[in-house]
């Protein structure tokens, strides 16, 4: 697959520093290695990791760039997306990966590890249980929002640093109109395509509910 490969992240983001650029190199074969020990991955999609994962995950610094010390949980982090690759985009921001299974927390502390990322802190726990307060929540299609929503309320810094009210940014694909009037959330829809131009992106948004 051409798009499995880090040119497709040079492609968009085409100012990454060394170290970044080494980090984001690094990642394809640190995935194969780990999910053939820990299926954290699909199968078919390891083979569009770069395109379905890691510039899935950056999708969220395209329409957001963090702050430096801000402070960003990741609900459902799985092997770790949105999280690492926005670790690394985003080196002075604080991420918080945390998933209810152990065995991908142990994936994601151990890329985190190889890559040298400071910033990142895993935690096998569920969303639920977390007391810290956060700048953003980002996740990747872990619920329908009416169900995700609980988990993290009340989970958010009063102060906003950012260009937008704190709040979640979740990434989604298909037709949401129902998912959405049915949450009964204040949301707003930022598509993909706007963005990329590789097919995959032509049904998948971010899902942006302020607090």
């Amino acid at each position: 697959m051409e798009n499995n490969t880090s040119s497709i992240i040079y492609k968009y983001f085409p100012n990454l520093t060394t170290q970044q650029q080494t980090q984001v190199d690094a990642l394809g074969a640190l995935y194969e290695e780990w999910n053939a020990q820990i299926n954290v991955v699909s199968r078919k999609d390891i083979e569009g990791l770069y395109e379905r994962h890691i510039l899935h995950s950056l999708a969220i610094a395209k329409y957001l760039s963090f702050k430096p010390g801000a402070n960003i949980l990741d609900v459902g982090t799985g092997g770790g997306f949105p999280g690492i690759p926005l670790a690394i985009m985003f080196p002075e921001t604080n991420f918080h990966l945390v998933d209810s299974i152990g065995k991908k927390i142990k994936v994601v502390t151990e890329v985190a590890r190889s890559l040298g990322l400071k910033n990142v802190q895993a935690s096998h726990i569920r969303a639920e249980q977390i007391k810290n307060k956060y700048d953003f929540v980002v996740s990747r299609a872990v619920t329908r929002l009416a169900e995700f929503y609980p988990w993290v309320k009340g989970k958010f810094k009063k102060d906003a640093v950012h260009s937008i009210p704190n709040g979640i940014l979740y990434l989604k694909g298909g037709d949401l109109t129902e998912e959405i009037a049915d949450s009964k959330l204040k949301t707003e829809l930022f598509p993909l395509a706007d963005c990329f131009e590789e097919a995959f992106f032509e049904t998948k948004y971010i899902v942006y509910i302020p607090q």
